[in-house]
């Protein structure tokens, strides 16, 4: 599933790379260039035994769908992802699906603030940015497992749960790719900036 929507994605970035921000072209060439090994990448998951229950997700998780009451904090929403059919949004899937997104989120949230700001403090604030999403991904991921312990959910091997947390980020970070394209093709540069890193790294 994984690869095949890599590839669609991959098929409808090259149609509309005419008509992409003369800025983000370049790095659109660079993850085009990177297809074969995207679908490489997806290919791990089918030599990982994954051993943990798979559960119905909120499916479309990220900080938009947090509501701070001023005493806790509620998620809503839970209708899932809108650009699923139903039969899809009620499968069941890994719970770290929703924590990757949860983390996409973080680096959205800054990426975001960036692109608001004036090009001469770009150079200061984006090591600030990325520092700032490295330590908020870190402390919810830590809170997160702390929090699920040993529950079944969670892969008993932590290669396993790395691998399958970097399978879904990348997965998140593709269709980011294609949801730009079609609703704000000028953040499509946000996307395309994480499909990079997460192959480098």
């Amino acid at each position: 599933s994984m690869r095949g929507n890599a590839a669609r994605l991959f098929r409808e970035l090259k149609r509309q790379m005419p008509s992409l921000p003369e800025t983000v072209r370049p790095i659109a060439q660079s993850v085009l260039a990177q297809e074969q090994g995207v679908l490489e990448v997806f290919g791990r998951l089918l030599k990982c035994r994954v051993d943990a229950n798979l559960t119905r997700l909120h499916g479309d998780f990220h900080l938009g769908q947090v509501l701070n009451t001023g005493h806790d904090f509620v998620v809503i929403d839970f209708e899932g992802e809108p650009r699923l059919s139903l039969s899809e949004r009620r499968m069941k899937r890994s719970a770290l699906r929703d924590v990757a997104s949860m983390v996409r989120s973080f680096d959205y949230a800054a990426a975001a603030a960036l692109q608001r700001m004036a090009a001469e403090e770009l150079a200061f604030l984006q090591p600030w940015a990325q520092q700032w999403v490295a330590v908020v991904s870190q402390q919810y991921l830590n809170a997160y497992f702390a929090t699920a312990g040993s529950a079944g959910f969670i892969p008993k091997d932590t290669g396993t749960t790395q691998t399958l947390l970097d399978l879904f980020l990348l997965d998140k970070a593709i269709y980011e790719i294609g949801y730009e394209l079609s609703y704000r093709p000028n953040l499509v540069g946000i996307p395309l900036a994480a499909v990079e890193a997460l192959l480098q790294r």
